[in-house]
């Protein structure tokens, strides 16, 4: 395998020996330094299972006594080493790593555990895309690494992949291998939108009917909300506090941070149908409500009432057990006023607080538990409607980060507001929008979105710079399952766009104008190999396979490009 065919494109690479290959046989031990133990146990689960190699603890443990390049001590012992080097901290730091194979042994120096992680997925790329497969395919002694120098970091710390559980539920398997796909391409966040109007996916023990009601639905649109055409079976599914633990463990075994997301106070329905309680209740007869079977934006909103405070501060409580991670996103977005307009309630509480308005009851939703997460020392994240109504007013705190999901504006409201931003634009990273024009693309939804367009993505606009550019975290590509009823779908709306976007969020490339594009679809001829073996249900560069059409199924497709806002 050419080092010039690895996916994202590392930082740089040179030739030591060109032309060598160093082997890797059952004799080839695998010595891991202290903190790396992790990623020396998913090479012999992962790799190890692909290849047939061992990969046994090595008898002469490297000692990773740095000569003066930083290489490892041990340099006439063969093997794959690894190593976390306080050198390659200060030069790419904790996520950086280098990796060097010459005639006898592959060494692996991270800047931390995560550097040492990304390290092995470059080596599992080197091998070729057979090392991406579960068990080996026949008999075959020896493998090789071409011998070379990579020194690689990642451009941003928040590198994201936002499903949508909530439309259409992904049982845990699928989930599983999600994260394993989010490792291959070096992405390490996944938001899991939990709740919605259609579903709520998350076992909350004090409120066993969120998950009992609220979990399910009775029917499901087909296509977009405006097709006449209904899938009667029931939906449904959620994962159990014990099922959430075994998909934090996993993923963080592969650095890879879960954050959750609890939708408040729009998009809220399926938790209505639960608990009637939490709606307005003096407008509409919440109790009739069940978990909503189409798409769009719901008028059934959460009630400004300290019973829906409290409901949600004890979901939280319990999520907090569950994710440990630093942020929590509650959504904030879409979130129809009517109700509130109409609610005597809604009105009171508006006197009570002396806001201005309805309007501004959003922004006091989401300040009340920016505070409360943050006396926990938690982050609030949501999307970029978060900023609106009020909210910095209602006490928002500067912790608070911004999903800038419309377009880099709020984004760029946000960095200058002193927020921190991950950019995810629907313009640019939503796979949900269709791959190509034409009859053929399943369910076309929104603007074409090639892969080449997702290559061109920018996460930094060029209207921040200095310190407000630093605000932006990273980037996030989001797949929004409306119309995506299982894996095969989701696959092919993520894959190959996925690759591409992961380019964008790891590696440094020039401008948009000036990215090589046709470099990048040369090492996605390997990298489909590598796809082919992970068993990923991508669409095809000449278009959709026959069995990945929907005819009949009406999506919502906009012509032109799409604006840059």
């Amino acid at each position: 395998m050419d080092p010039t065919h690895l996916i994202p494109a590392p930082r740089s690479t040179h030739q030591v020996l060109p032309g060598v290959l160093c082997p890797l046989d059952a004799k080839t031990p695998l010595a891991a330094g202290p903190g790396t133990e992790p990623t020396a146990r998913w090479l012999r689960a992962t790799i190890g299972a692909a290849t047939g190699l061992p990969l046994a603890p090595g008898a002469g443990h490297d000692t990773g006594a740095p000569g003066t390049d930083g290489a490892h001590g041990a340099d006439s012992a063969g093997g794959v080493f690894l190593r976390i080097s306080p050198e390659v901290e200060r030069k790419l730091g904790p996520e950086g790593y280098r990796l060097v194979a010459d005639g006898h042994a592959v060494r692996i120096d991270g800047g931390g555990p995560a550097g040492v992680f990304w390290g092995a997925q470059t080596l599992r790329q080197l091998l070729g895309p057979d090392a991406f497969r579960r068990a080996p395919v026949g008999p075959r002694e020896t493998w090789t690494v071409p011998c070379g120098a990579i020194e690689d970091a990642p451009r941003f710390a928040w590198r994201g992949l936002m499903l949508d559980v909530a439309r259409h539920f992904m049982p845990k398997g699928d989930l599983l291998a999600y994260i394993d796909l989010m490792a291959a391409h070096k992405l390490n966040v996944l938001h899991l939108h939990l709740t919605d109007d259609q579903g709520w996916r998350l076992e909350i023990r004090r409120y066993p009917r969120l998950t009992e009601v609220g979990a399910w639905r009775e029917r499901t649109k087909l296509g977009h909300r405006a097709s006449p055409l209904w899938d009667e079976r029931p939906h449904g599914g959620y994962y159990t506090q014990d099922d959430i633990r075994e998909i934090v463990a996993y993923a963080a075994a592969r650095y890879i941070t879960v954050v959750p997301e609890i939708d408040i106070p729009g998009h809220s329905q399926a938790a209505i149908a639960a608990y009637p309680e939490l709606g307005n209740t003096d407008v509409i007869d919440t109790a009739s409500l069940g978990v909503w079977t189409t798409w769009g934006i719901n008028p059934n909103v959460l009630s400004p009432t300290d019973t829906t405070l409290r409901f949600y501060e004890n979901v939280l409580d319990e999520v907090l057990t569950l994710f440990p991670g630093t942020f929590v996103h509650l959504g904030g977005d879409e979130c129809p006023r009517e109700q509130w307009r109409a609610s005597a309630t809604a009105r009171a509480r508006v006197r009570e607080l002396g806001l201005a308005g309805v309007d501004e009851l959003q922004g006091w939703f989401l300040g009340h538990f920016g505070r409360w997460l943050a006396e926990r020392g938690r982050r609030l994240i949501g999307w970029d409607e978060i900023l609106e109504g009020g909210a910095l007013e209602a006490g928002l705190s500067q912790g608070a980060a911004v999903s800038s999901w419309r377009g880099y504006a709020g984004g760029i409201a946000a960095a200058r507001a002193g927020h921190d931003v991950v950019m995810c634009p629907e313009e640019q990273v939503y796979l949900d929008h269709r791959q190509a024009p034409g009859d053929d693309e399943p369910v076309p939804i929104g603007y074409v979105r090639t892969l080449e367009d997702v290559y061109r993505f920018e996460p930094v606009p060029p209207q921040l710079t200095g310190a407000d550019a630093e605000r932006v975290l990273g980037a996030q590509a989001n797949v929004w399952t409306e119309v995506m009823e299982d894996r095969r779908r989701v696959d092919y709306q993520t894959f190959p766009r996925l690759a591409a976007f992961a380019e964008t969020a790891w590696s440094s490339l020039p401008p948009p104008p000036e990215r090589d594009f046709e470099s990048f679809q040369e090492r996605m001829t390997a990298h489909y190999a590598r796809l082919d073996a992970l068993g990923v249900e991508y669409r095809p560069p000449g278009g959709p396979r026959p069995w990945q059409r929907r005819p009949g199924v009406s999506g919502r497709p906009i012509d032109g490009s799409p604006p840059i806002v």
